[in-house]
Formats: structure tokens, sequence, C-alpha cells
């Protein structure tokens, strides 16, 4: 077997240690790493064996450029930076550089982002991105201008076309799905199924009283699925254990105190969990309904009811 070499991510360009060796190196958003940005990953890692070299680096962007240049259009994100770059040493890049996106960075000419990053940092040997990848002062560089300046500066260079077939692989995609509650959808986009990651915060223990206690973890300021109940899964991940879960997103319509949107799981037939303060990814499987407001006397009564066929269903379609 091979030696164990940590992962690293570099917050800034001014991180990268100046030893690192020639790479292969990939730039993106890469958010959500979708199936796209996946097939991007997998080519990177084709040419770091063709050329002999031993890293590839994923170069991602935080904030997104939009929330810089254009913040009226900027969209939720779909994974926050941890995520973002476990996905992407999940998929074959071995070293992350996010780059602080900036009105100064925005300015640069892409010859100049070239001489800074991708030569000057990273020491590139090979560049990968999507065939309609573009970078720089006004969207000016392209993959032909990354050809010219390769030939001049020792690095090749590849464009990756995406075509999703039946599925468009783009992060606006996933994100169109999600705002529909098509969770199955994201799913087919991203390879996998969409997770939220947060911390487990105490509630107002109604579900508990009502008999399906949950686990509370705040929206915040990622892409969370539309208001409903969901199947799928919960993962703790102090331990690793995934446990089948119906989960809801939204406000509580039925009680009025609580307004701010949230994400919680009820484990199945376990009330025996405490989980306050533990870090849990809650991913969604299959959409079971919408949101109901339940009004009037037998209010709760029916609520109740409803929640019982939400866990009966979860429990058919996880089995």
């Amino acid at each position: 077997m091979g030696g164990f070499r940590l992962v690293r991510t570099w917050r800034d360009v001014s991180e990268v240690p100046a030893d690192l060796g020639r790479t292969v190196v990939t730039i993106g958003n890469f958010d959500g790493v979708h199936r796209g940005h996946q097939k991007v990953l997998h080519e990177a890692r084709e040419v770091a064996s063709e050329l002999g070299v031993g890293t590839v680096v994923a170069v991602t962007f935080d904030p997104h450029p939009f929330a810089v240049l254009r913040p009226e259009h900027a969209p939720v994100t779909l994974s926050s930076i941890a995520q973002r770059s476990a996905l992407l040493v999940e998929h074959g890049a071995d070293d992350v550089l996010v780059v602080p996106f900036s009105r100064e960075i925005a300015s640069w000419a892409p010859e100049e982002f070239v001489d800074r990053v991708v030569v000057g940092a990273l020491h590139a040997r090979g560049v990968v991105v999507g065939a309609n990848f573009r970078f720089g002062h006004k969207a000016a560089g392209d993959v032909a201008l990354l050809t010219r300046e390769g030939a001049v500066k020792d690095f090749t260079v590849v464009g990756v076309a995406l075509d999703g077939g039946p599925q468009v692989w783009s992060s606006t995609y996933v994100r169109s799905c999600l705002a529909a509650g098509d969770v199955e959808g994201a799913a087919e986009a991203l390879g996998r199924s969409f997770t939220v990651v947060g911390v487990v915060v105490e509630g107002d223990r109604r579900g508990r009283e009502l008999g399906y206690p949950t686990a509370n973890v705040p929206v915040g300021s990622v892409a969370a699925p539309a208001d409903g109940v969901y199947a799928g899964w919960l993962t703790r991940r102090d331990t690793g254990e995934r446990l089948p879960a119906a989960i809801s997103v939204g406000t509580n319509p039925t009680f009025d105190g609580e307004r701010s949107r949230r994400v919680e799981a009820y484990v199945l037939d376990r009330d025996d969990l405490e989980l306050y303060g533990i870090e849990v990814e809650i991913g969604f499987v299959a959409h079971l309904r919408g949101m109901i407001r339940f009004a009037g006397a037998d209010a709760v009564n029916e609520l109740v009811e409803q929640m019982a066929d939400d866990v009966r269903r979860a429990r058919e379609l996880l089995a």
C-alpha cells in the first residue's frame, strides 16, 4: 500500500508551499461537485497519470463570483467550502486551493491569473477544465487562450465536453430540482443524494411531545429542498452511523411560533438518540409530500396521523 498523505486545503494563493512541484490543475466553481465536475476531475487524474505528475490541484472560488460582481443574481450555494473540498478530493483531487474572490481578482486579465495562480503558485504541467470554462476580466479567458498560454509556459490543456445527456449537468439545474422538491432529479445530476450538513440544535421539542423526536439542523446559507416531507438518511459524522429517517423541511406551519427554515429528521423507530451538538449529514432520497398546515380543533390529531403515514411510507421506500 502507498503512504498516507494529508490532503491540504489552501485558503489563499499565499498558503501554497513553494516546493509544491509540478501539478495538474483543474479550475471551476465546482458548486455541488455534480457529475459534470466529476468528469473533469476524472480527466485531470488521467492527464496527471499520462504526464507522470503526482498531484492534482482543484482551484475553486469563495464566495461565488456573482456574489461579488452581481450580488442580486448570486445563487444559493449547494455546498459549504468544507463539503466542496471533501467532494473534490473524493473524486480525484489531491489538494484544493480556495481563491478568495474579490473585485481585484475579477479585474485580472486571464494572462495574469495564469501567471499568478496556474504557473506561479501551482507550477502547472497540465490544466483540465470544462470546454465552456471562462475566466479573467470580463470572462475573456477560455480554453483557446489557456492553450496559447500553455504553449509558451510549458503546460498542456484539455477542455472536457460536458454532455449530461437526458440530465443537465449543472449547478443551476440541481438548484431548480431542489426548488421543486425533486430530490430524485438532483441526485441524478449529482451522482449521489443531495445532503445538508450541520450541527443538531435544540428545537421546541414539539416532535418529542408528539411521539416523533427530531434532530433539528438550521438551513443556514446553503441550499435545501423545497418545504415538504422526504424520506432519507441521517448519518452521524462522529461515528459514521447511517440511520433511516423521515425528514421535514420548512417552518412548522401548524404551529405559528417557528419562522426560520430548518431541516428536521426523525430517525425511524428511535426515541433514544441524543444528538444535540453532533454534526450530522442528512441525505434526501425521495419526496413524500408538500407542507400542510393543519387547523382547527383536531389539528394536532390530524398532524400525528399524517406523520404516522409519512413514517410508514419512508420505511417502505428505504427498506
